[in-house]
């Protein structure tokens, strides 16, 4: 295969390591880090003092990989925040501007019910790769990050609204604020979910981006009983266009039950788009074959809300995976471990319908309803990871759909990914 590309999964010294999952598995113009708990990397143990101290560590854990890659902090495009009090933002958020003092990244913040480790906090980034680091000299291709706000949709000085480099555009997750007023719009879960996404498209109208060019949406609900509701406007808004409509084309999605959400909204809405030539028809980048492709297949669970997998330029983003068999459309019988097992089958399944293999995953989003469960888990995860390659986030929740135990989701690379058959 010309011009192969690989998934290049590496490690330091200088941060956490735990065998299961590599620091930074980079592929094509992203590395895609672990989620870092506030872990010192000489002892092993989580570090002494409160929020700030615990927020500090990850941050150290993130910058001694970014800079073990070659790369500076400003390379972020996105930054996650995941607290298990929702009260701790502030704190970790002093700690933050530390961090970040001039550009902020694309952020998303949710508490959540549990943590490993007992962490009070856990943060990951996705960093940019290749040419992300402005060197004094300009770079072949001037391939940079591009930032964007608009006074249409909510703005902070803590994060940006859209970071784009090459081919994706990291949107930060848009609660239901009215940008006007700066305040929870007036009403229940369906008018808070139609704002969220008049607030990403509004994003995305400043960029001239299409809504129909987002590849992947993750849903955070405060109670997962409201999802009927939140997908009744989500198909307000999905197809978006004609193009759209004639193929059903709806993006890969993941919907996760949250502890608490900032501003004490009921449900909060992240977005990744493409960037460049995502929108058929195209004049010029069609011979390059950039166009967004969605694909199902019967041998994974499907719904008519999200596609199983959705690829554009070097990545395919899946949609979360519940332990359900494919053939019945219920969940499997056993607990966490056989649980696991069924959503990997899944991924798996998914995967190889797209001519890839589970070596071309970068990144593992794991959600577990009992934290205690990660061993059991493990187990099944090492089966089908036995190298611990992809970069890994694994959080609790207090629901998920269907009452599963678990539910994964997965970044996995595309076009020259897998190797070549000897």
């Amino acid at each position: 295969m010309s011009g192969y590309n690989a998934v290049s999964a590496r490690n330091t010294k200088n941060a956490p390591s735990n065998g299961l999952s590599s620091h930074s598995a980079a592929f094509s113009h992203y590395n895609n880090l672990s989620a870092q708990l506030p872990i010192d990397p000489k002892t092993g143990e989580l570090v002494a003092g409160g929020i700030k101290a615990q927020a500090e560590q990850c941050f150290e854990n993130i910058k001694a990989i970014v800079e073990s890659i070659n790369h500076v902090m400003s390379d972020i495009v996105r930054i996650s925040v995941f607290v298990k009090d929702i009260q701790d933002v502030d704190a970790v958020d002093e700690v933050y501007k530390t961090y970040f003092p001039t550009y902020v990244p694309s952020r998303t913040t949710v508490a959540v019910a549990d943590l490993p480790k007992g962490a009070s906090v856990q943060i990951e980034a996705l960093v940019s790769h290749g040419e992300g680091t402005i060197p004094n000299a300009p770079q072949a291709g001037d391939l940079i990050k591009l930032t964007n706000n608009t006074a249409n949709a909510p703005t902070s000085p803590l994060s940006t609204q859209t970071v784009a480099f090459s081919h994706y555009n990291n949107l930060s997750a848009q609660l239901p604020i009215d940008p006007k007023t700066g305040r929870l719009v007036v009403g229940d879960v369906k008018e808070q979910t139609a704002q969220c996404l008049k607030n990403i498209k509004a994003i995305l109208e400043s960029i001239d981006v299409p809504f129909d060019d987002i590849v992947k949406i993750n849903v955070f609900l405060t109670d997962l009983a409201n999802v009927e509701a939140v997908n009744e406007v989500y198909s307000r808004f999905f197809p978006d266009s004609s193009i759209a409509r004639a193929v059903a084309y709806v993006p890969a999605r993941t919907t996760v039950q949250a502890a608490a959400l900032p501003f004490g909204a009921s449900v909060q809405i992240e977005a990744v788009v493409s960037h460049g030539d995502g929108t058929p028809p195209q004049a010029i980048e069609d011979r390059h074959g950039i166009v967004i492709w969605a694909n199902n297949t019967e041998n994974a669970p499907q719904d008519s809300l999200s596609t199983q997998t959705v690829a554009f330029s070097h990545y395919n983003h899946l949609s979360a995976q519940l332990p359900l068999d494919p053939q019945t459309g219920k969940l499997v019988a056993g607990g966490a471990k056989e649980q696991a097992e069924q959503c990997l089958k899944n991924i798996k399944a998914i995967v190889e319908s797209i001519d890839h293999a589970l070596e071309d995953v970068v990144k593992v989003n794991i959600y577990l309803k009992n934290i205690a469960d990660i061993d059991a888990v493990d187990e099944a995860y090492k089966t089908f990871f036995p190298q611990g390659t992809p970069a890994r986030r694994v959080v609790g929740v207090s629901a998920l759909s269907e009452d599963a135990l678990i539910q994964i989701d997965a970044v996995v690379s595309n076009a020259e990914g897998t190797p070549p058959k000897a």
